[in-house]
């Protein structure tokens, strides 16, 4: 059987097993990239397990453990092992799906325990062409915005390298600074999340630009392959002072990619209304969505999962 003692954390010597399972079985949200799971692991512990040629993630977040289908072939005894483990052993949501695939899978084993869809975690995934274009009348406000941060804004596009990190731990304190990090929890983490992605640049192949003004670094984004034609926007930061600029780093970013991949994920908005809008301002072409079992539902079918 399946047991907490099969669970390892997921650190950066083991990297390479974890993206081998993302390679062989491409993830379509972006809390299933290394990316996500190395720059955030001092908020959700991220930990695997490999069991019959297939991945099992695990977070704990605030002492809550959450565990994700088997990321490999269908196998439905290693599911059930896997929802009893679940059932003992997970907090208030036990159970979680980041694909319609996993959420299938579940509904085929269990069709009667209710699914929620959680939109707060959703993420927004957008066509490149259109962020790097902004065609048709949806997009002239943004355009708006744009024309006049580039009349009235000097500035550069340049890829980061290395010589560019210390400017960039420099560029995030006074970006801490401005959004007063150390006095909101969520945004503490965030720092340290992007602090660590910096870092560790090359060690986690991530990529990058920044946008360099008269004043210094005004903006940063940094993207990671998430499968074959869809890239990951895990960090886009910039400082205030220059109206326009996080709409400059977005069609900068989408510019930089567009020949290459056919989709950016933009991850999700967290539940925060002023995020949410503008995000959905940029006309999402899909949205990757999550679904979850809550731990009453498992409670009240106990029987189900550990016989």
């Amino acid at each position: 059987m399946l047991s907490l003692n099969d669970f390892s954390p997921i650190t950066l010597e083991n990297k390479d097993i974890i993206e081998k399972f993302f390679r062989r079985y491409p993830q379509v949200h972006s809390d299933n990239t290394i990316i996500t799971m190395l720059t955030w692991n001092h908020y959700a512990h991220y930990h695997y397990a490999i069991l019959n040629n297939s991945l099992i993630i695990m977070t704990i977040v605030d002492g809550e453990r959450t565990f994700r289908p088997p990321i490999g072939e269908e196998d439905d005894a290693l599911l059930s092992d896997l929802l009893c483990l679940a059932f003992e052993e997970g907090g208030s949501t036990p159970f979680q799906m980041l694909d319609e695939a996993g959420r299938n899978w579940f509904l085929r084993l269990h069709p009667d325990i209710p699914l929620y869809e959680e939109p707060e975690f959703a993420d927004y995934v957008y066509l490149s062409t259109d962020l790097a274009g902004l065609p048709g009348k949806k997009y002239l406000t943004i355009r708006g915005h744009l024309n006049k941060f580039n009349k009235t804004t000097d500035f550069t596009v340049e890829a980061i390298r290395s010589e560019s990190i210390a400017e960039i731990y420099e560029f995030l304190e006074k970006w801490c600074e401005w959004k007063q990090c150390d006095e909101y929890p969520f945004l503490a983490y965030e720092k340290d999340a992007v602090l660590y992605a910096v870092r560790h640049y090359d060690e986690l192949n991530c990529q990058g630009i920044l946008i360099r003004t008269e004043q210094g670094i005004g903006a940063i984004a940094i993207w990671g392959h998430q499968n074959d034609d869809t890239i990951v926007v895990h960090y886009e930061k910039a400082l205030p002072g220059y109206e326009g600029i996080y709409k400059a780093i977005n069609m900068q970013t989408a510019k930089a990619v567009q020949s290459r991949y056919r989709f950016i994920n933009r991850e999700s908005d967290m539940g925060e209304p002023g995020l949410r809008e503008a995000k959905r301002r940029y006309h999402p072409h899909h949205m990757a969505p999550v679904w979850s079992v809550r731990r009453a539902d498992m409670d009240a079918r106990r029987e189900r999962f550990c016989r």
